[in-house]
């Protein structure tokens, strides 16, 4: 005859049931299984997998972060693709991504730039800035001149001609595409405020793995 169980055993049973339900409402970060709910989700429906590229980075404390690094890898490269691309639509086909962006920022304002201040709001080191600088003038796009003990770099007239078909190719391809409204371009000027405090944080943690 089978003997009833006791309170003792109820509640070990009940222990040894608590560990396995609530890994099952808290899985591993990085797992193919949902790593956090989400308070928008509606009830009873799991939230959506965090979406990474490196499983072994994810951290417990913020998942939702290499996320972010993940959408950052995507972004810069398709970000890359779109200024060559764009560019040698404009009539350049033989520029980097940097090479792009350097030519960018000499025409920015129509005002000479010294190579100090190029690199300084470009966040580059020097001598990449000065190799770029140094290809695109030898294309004719760019040019040095010299104020007093200055070196100056502007863009040449064939220069801000090549920018001038850029623009006109970015707002026909890029900002019809993406065809933005009022709200959208709030959000996305709240993802670039929040890019650039992001970008002091990341520096920062550069220069204390320097230090090691």
């Amino acid at each position: 005859m089978e003997k009833p169980r006791g309170r003792a055993s109820k509640r070990r049973g009940a222990a040894s049931q608590g560990p396995a339900q609530h890994l099952e409402q808290t899985p591993q970060p990085g797992s193919d299984a949902r790593d956090r709910s989400d308070p928008e989700a509606p009830e009873g429906q799991a939230a959506a997998p965090h979406i990474v590229s490196s499983a072994h980075l994810v951290s417990p404390r913020s998942p939702e972060l290499s996320e972010l690094e993940f959408g950052l890898i995507v972004a810069n490269s398709a970000f890359s693709r779109w200024m060559v691309h764009c560019m040698a639509a404009a009539g350049l086909p033989d520029l980097t991504p940097l090479d792009v962006r350097v030519l960018h920022h000499v025409n920015h304002r129509e005002r000479d730039k010294r190579l100090s201040d190029i690199c300084f709001v470009m966040n580059e080191d020097t001598h990449v800035i000065s190799y770029a600088l140094k290809k695109l003038q030898a294309l004719g796009v760019v040019e040095a001149s010299r104020k007093g003990k200055d070196v100056t770099y502007a863009t040449s007239a064939q220069g801000r001609e090549h920018v001038r078909r850029y623009t006109e190719h970015r707002e026909a391809f890029l900002v019809a595409a993406l065809d933005p409204d009022e709200a959208q371009n709030q959000k996305l000027g709240e993802l670039a405020r929040l890019l650039r405090r992001l970008s002091g944080v990341y520096d920062q943690a550069a220069r204390a793995a320097a230090s090691l």
